[in-house]
């Protein structure tokens, strides 16, 4: 799934833009023309919001899996901005409010109903996420939180139509795995060797990291190769297990802080190494894994905010992924974050499903 679509918003002609984004990734997923007019009427209303009340943001749009047991692509769009933020998230989801005058304040409401997925992150003084799944199945299909454990977002350098990084997650039995690839470089054939490896997981997720990065090896011999980072957790066990190979960083929230991952230096595809390292820690209810590749800045500062680190997954790689960049620090290569985390919704928006 490496065609991604990024569109700054900071005037109203960007609004259409937006729109057609949308629309381009239904046709790539395959979705149906109700299900494009969901997406398009939600990116319409995403970027219009950043206009009226974040003073502009960016509105991007991957192609994602869809919930358990269901085939085909999901469309996922989101709405980054580092404007004043909402006061009361719950308020603004309702129908008929707005801050703005002239205004229905129909947008936000016909986001969650539009969309099979919303989630909204706020904090005021510092801007807003929204995340919007759309899935094929018709409007009021509603996905429970925990069918989707997983969420991320990538965006391409200089806003290239092929993203060189990828992610995925899979399940098989008790083992739930989510790998995260970098290819080498960026343009089309970074993103070949990236999407290589997101289509081999759906094949080995019943193998452990290390046999799954060695098996990764060999199919991405043909390609020019990708950094990879692989975590899996049983469910069973209540254990988290981690190996990565390359540039590609994780951390590991354990309730009390931030705990780094480290990969070993290497080249999936490449140049593998004759021992990879294994990382193995206890998984609970208050844990939460972010990986992410080296477009991400080294110092990036992981948050410490409850309230974000309790959202869905999406809105938590997201705003990691806004507040890690700025202008005066553009990005210089494909960026993606992904995150794993416990099914613990604590916000009345997040049951929006």
């Amino acid at each position: 799934m490496s065609r991604v679509w990024e569109v700054p918003v900071h005037d109203a002609t960007r609004v259409r833009d937006a729109r057609i984004a949308a629309r381009e990734a239904c046709d790539h997923a395959g979705l149906a023309p109700p299900r494009t007019a969901a997406a398009e009427l939600v990116a319409t209303e995403l970027a219009t919001n950043l206009l009226k009340h974040a003073g502009g943001g960016r509105i991007a749009v991957n192609l994602v899996l869809p919930p358990n047991g269901r085939t085909g692509t999901s469309v996922q769009v989101f709405s980054l901005d580092h404007g004043p933020g909402i006061a009361d998230v719950a308020v603004a989801l309702r129908d008929g409010y707005s801050t703005v005058n002239a205004s229905l304040g129909a947008g936000l409401g016909s986001c969650v109903r539009s969309a099979n997925a919303f989630h909204l992150y706020s904090a005021p003084g510092r801007g807003t996420v929204a995340t919007a799944r759309i899935d094929r199945e018709p409007e009021g299909r509603r996905t429970p939180a925990a069918d989707v454990p997983a969420g991320g977002i990538a965006i391409a350098l200089a806003q290239a139509e092929e993203c060189g990084d990828a992610w995925t997650w899979a399940r098989s039995g008790r083992l739930l795995t989510l790998l995260l690839a970098d290819g080498l470089g960026h343009g089309p054939k970074a993103a070949h060797a990236a999407g290589t490896a997101v289509a081999e997981l759906h094949r080995a997720a019943h193998l452990p990291p290390v046999e799954i990065l060695r098996l990764l090896h060999t199919a991405l011999r043909r390609t020019r190769g990708a950094a990879i980072s692989v975590a899996q957790v049983d469910t069973e066990r209540a254990e988290l297990c981690f190996a990565g190979v390359g540039n590609v960083g994780a951390r590991m929230w354990t309730g009390d802080g931030w705990t780094s991952l480290v990969s070993h230096p290497g080249t999936v595809g490449a140049y593998f190494p004759a021992h990879v390292p294994v990382r193995r820690l206890p998984w609970g209810r208050e844990n939460l894994l972010v990986v992410h590749s080296d477009g991400l800045p080294s110092r990036w500062i992981p948050p410490e905010d409850p309230h974000l680190l309790g959202h869905d997954p999406s809105v938590v790689a997201a705003t990691i992924l806004r507040d890690a960049g700025s202008p005066a620090r553009p990005e210089r290569d494909d960026t993606s974050v992904a995150v794993l985390a416990p099914d613990r919704r604590t916000s009345a928006h997040d049951s929006h499903l």
